[in-house]
């Protein structure tokens, strides 16, 4: 999860979210780049006095400045449509967790051999132990084993909501009457923190999502003390 003063992206829990961070520093540097270009340019025009024909009638300058803007164009789309299949991909095996959102709580459902469902409020913050986190912690939370593909289903039974997790580069609306899939695969073991995404009224702040990956062993464990 991100912290105060924190200056770049929260760490990734999945590949998704990695290239997620690989994409966004393949930007940066093309940002980088080019403001330090036009602002070298502007600061040498703005003390130069000097003017030529060369560069005010040059063809070839205009093909240039024609061509360049598109080569780094594509420089940006080739990797941004790499990254668009990826979040795409849907995984034919694995574990599945359906999420209902409500105004203004989740209901989880992981259909197994028997199916285990339950709903998910924010811990007020008078009933909060000693480090644990403000308008994050949840009473029950989703557990699902790392190491291993997850499909997230979601919708929603009242308004617009959106499931997002940003650690898993996860982030999709539950709509009513609709089901939206994404699969997730989470790289390690640990506490993962989202929230509703999506204006859904009054308490739309207070519905966050909380997702615990634990081992797979772990998980069967977990399954037959729910059933």
């Amino acid at each position: 999860m991100s912290f105060w003063g924190q200056l770049n992206l929260m760490d990734p829990g999945s590949p998704v979210q990695s290239e997620m961070l690989l994409f966004h520093d393949h930007a940066m540097v093309l940002l980088i780049g080019i403001f330090t270009f036009v602002g070298f340019l502007g600061v040498k025009l703005s003390f130069n006095k000097f003017t030529s024909r060369n560069i005010l009638e040059a063809q070839q300058l205009e093909t240039i400045w024609t061509i360049v803007p598109a080569l780094t164009l594509i420089w940006l789309a080739l990797p941004s449509l790499r990254l668009l299949y990826l979040l795409d991909e849907q995984s034919s095996s694995g574990i599945i967790l359906k999420s209902t959102a409500h105004q203004w709580y989740w209901s989880y459902e992981i259909p197994m051999s028997e199916s285990i469902s339950f709903d998910s409020y924010m811990v007020p913050e008078s009933d909060l132990s000693p480090g644990d986190y403000r308008l994050l912690e949840v009473d029950n939370r989703a557990t699902l084993p790392y190491q291993m593909e997850t499909m997230v289903i979601t919708t929603s039974a009242d308004v617009l909501h959106s499931f997002a997790l940003p650690s898993m580069g996860l982030k999709m609306d539950a709509v009513p009457g609709r089901l939206n899939t994404m699969s997730m695969f989470v790289e390690k073991p640990g506490v993962y923190y989202g929230q509703c995404s999506e204006i859904c009224g009054a308490n739309h702040s207070f519905m966050p999502i909380v997702v615990e990956a634990i081992s797979l062993f772990d998980f069967i464990k977990y399954l037959e003390t729910a059933e």
